[in-house]
């Protein structure tokens, strides 16, 4: 019915969906999958953000301060706040706008024209993990004070590679599904 929105549309695949039923079955499933995968980066973005990055301090002995994406953001502010917008454009701004321009994607909501974009956004986040690792890096090598990576460190790198994972998949699912079937 015209009037429901609840209801799927006689085209698509998924009740208020504009997923194409003319994709192949292995593809509008795959990218399913790839959608609910993508949506449960939602909560954990904001996590990986509020979560330690990493305990440093001057020795171990006198406790390590810890450092998450949003206590470097706020400490960097009030030094350079020029610089702080950038981190918050690769850190918070690409990771959540990737994410959720492949969800609208999925589902219909723009068109294959904005790949193009989604990776470059999926690009701009992988360049902060670079950055953290150097830091990191650079640390230990001068010697200078005492670095742990902590647990959000992780969590951080997993939703950034997941995120690139699941562009790659959807992208490949796309493309087979609308691909014509072999004859023969």
């Amino acid at each position: 019915m015209p009037g429901r929105p609840d209801r799927a549309r006689p085209d698509t695949d998924m009740p208020g969906s504009d997923m194409p039923r003319r994709l192949r079955w292995p593809a509008r499933r795959a990218l399913r999958v790839i959608l609910i995968a993508n949506l449960a980066l939602l909560p954990l973005w904001p996590l990986s953000w509020a979560a330690p990055l990493a305990r440093a301090g001057l020795l171990p002995l006198f406790g390590l301060s810890e450092v998450s994406v949003l206590s470097s953001l706020r400490a960097l502010w009030q030094s350079d706040p020029f610089l702080a917008l950038l981190v918050a454009l690769f850190a918070l701004v690409a990771p959540m706008a990737k994410t959720l321009g492949l969800c609208a994607l999925l589902l219909g909501r723009i068109g294959a024209g904005w790949a193009g974009l989604l990776t470059g956004l999926g690009r701009l986040a992988m360049a902060d993990i670079f950055l953290i690792a150097l830091y990191i890096s650079l640390v230990k090598g001068l010697g200078i004070g005492h670095v742990e990576p902590a647990w959000g460190l992780w969590l951080f790198t997993f939703c950034t590679l997941t995120s690139l994972a699941l562009s790659m998949l959807a992208k490949r699912a796309l493309a087979q599904g609308h691909a014509e079937p072999r004859q023969g």
